[in-house]
């Protein structure tokens, strides 16, 4: 579970009653992407023909952009998560991490879930478990934009006990 009970209405858009900009939605799903493709050779070394993953990630991408809409979007992060359940370890985390970051569209929210996913599975890889995921959590706060850094931070620190403490120190 990555979504609080209590929303956070700065991560919900205007148009469904919170205060979070289109520009900044775009810029976090531009984030959450950046994110889980960081981890995504974690999913395609061992699968190197299911292009799911790689799908949604672009379709993250594409809705940023207004050339994809949300529906389709979020579509292409359930293809992803479809590819993630039958695998065991970091490919199945890298996987999620494509899904959550193509739901961000739907969900603003979902930008942790693809930022925790990534961090869980550099954990799973085994070597230096702990370190590792804080090595990539802090890889990702070094590309959080400006424009949401505080937000995603702020959330960070809220949502990490249900993140598997992620973005614990």
């Amino acid at each position: 579970m990555i979504l609080p009970e209590v929303r956070d209405p700065r991560l919900v858009t205007v148009r469904r009653g919170g205060t979070l900009s289109d520009e900044d939605h775009r810029l976090l799903a531009l984030w959450a992407a950046d994110c889980a493709e960081h981890v995504l050779p974690l999913f395609e070394d061992e699968n190197p023909s299911d292009p799911r993953p790689r799908e949604a990630l672009e379709a993250a991408r594409a809705w940023a952009r207004g050339d994809l809409r949300m529906t389709e979007a979020r579509a292409r992060g359930g293809h992803a998560m479809g590819a993630a359940r039958p695998l065991r370890g970091a490919a199945r985390w890298a996987a999620y991490a494509a899904g959550q970051a193509a739901c961000v569209p739907h969900v603003p929210e979902h930008d942790l879930g693809a930022a925790a996913y990534a961090v869980k599975a550099v954990r799973a890889v085994g070597v230096d478990g702990p370190a590792a995921g804080r090595a990539e959590r802090d890889w990702q706060r070094d590309r959080l934009p400006e424009r949401v850094r505080v937000l995603v931070l702020e959330d960070q620190a809220r949502r990490s006990a249900i993140c598997w403490s992620a973005f614990d120190d």
